[in-house]
């Protein structure tokens, strides 16, 4: 039997590297920096490290990042291309619903590019996520292809486990997610004076929302562990992954703190240029899967 493909958008953070070896399809999201006078075009196509710490350094000296939806057109052109080399079957993972229409752009390209190809399938999964746990889902659905599972079983297995990963988004400050409009200015700047850390989730249906504030990182911490202890990891579901916006430092400091915690050292990435441009430098966020589903 031939193995489907696995695609996701580049939201689910995947280093290039990693998209070679395990044969993920990415389509990436155009984003455009305007810094001092000058605005540029760019793609979440980094192929570097360093890419990742000059976007963040960019924020930092005031850069202001904006991001858009892949159009119609561009996911057309991309399922088109993958049934061109070869693909009969597949299975793509979209950023959430609750933060982009780019979903519904992509189950309207797939449906077109289908009827176009007679004997192929596309299914799209709204991730009800982004970054890591985005990622994650992509994660289990390369180790279904590779047990040799359906598209079909799989666009069913990752439906069931979309409301069981859990995020704990921690930002460094109230300033981006100011700029947002998803708390006030007065509140922000009274926040940054008292090192007040919002932090975040994922609710039920796909959206970001700030679900506290905490005074100071390692507060934060121990409310990330406070929320894993409340909806504890599913069985088998051995592991935590943490992502970061150029805050490497903090980032140990928290897998430390959960190693020492639950006996499990977590994977840690960086977060790429289109959520990093939201949630802005120095946040931490932890994602794990739970046994019951999402917690506010």
């Amino acid at each position: 039997m031939k193995k489907f493909v696995v695609s996701s958008d580049s939201t689910c953070d995947f280093y290039a590297e990693y998209i070679r070896e395990r044969d993920v399809k990415v389509i990436a999201f155009p984003f455009v920096m305007e810094l001092g006078g000058a605005v540029s075009e760019e793609s979440d196509a980094f192929t570097e490290y360093a890419q990742y710490v000059d976007f963040y350094e960019r924020e930092r000296k005031g850069g202001l990042p904006r991001t858009s939806q892949i159009n119609f057109e561009r996911h057309y052109e991309y399922f088109s291309g993958l049934v061109k080399e070869g693909a009969s079957s597949i299975l793509h993972v979209s950023l959430s619903g609750g933060l982009s229409p780019t979903v519904n752009v992509a189950r309207e390209a797939a449906a077109a590019v289908a009827k176009e190809n007679a004997g192929t399938e596309i299914l799209v999964v709204d991730s009800l996520s982004a970054t890591i746990g985005q990622g994650e889902l992509v994660k289990e659905a390369l180790r279904l292809r590779d047990e040799g599972k359906t598209a079909q079983e799989a666009y069913e297995r990752l439906n069931e486990m979309t409301r069981h990963i859990q995020h704990t988004i921690i930002a460094y400050d109230l300033n981006f997610l100011c700029r947002g409009g998803r708390v006030s200015r007065a509140a922000a700047i009274a926040g940054t004076m008292l090192s007040i850390k919002p932090v975040l989730t994922f609710t039920e249906d796909g959206k970001l929302t700030v679900i506290d504030k905490c005074r100071g990182m390692k507060g934060a911490f121990r409310y990330a562990v406070e929320r894993i202890n409340r909806a504890p990891r599913r069985e088998g579901a051995d592991w935590f992954h943490i992502v970061h916006t150029d805050a490497p430092k903090e980032a140990e400091q928290l897998a430390d703190l959960l190693e020492q915690t639950f006996g499990i050292r977590a994977e840690i990435s960086i977060m790429g240029p289109v959520i990093g441009a939201h949630v802005g430098p120095g946040s931490v966020s932890v994602v794990w899967e739970s046994e019951g589903e999402r917690i506010k």
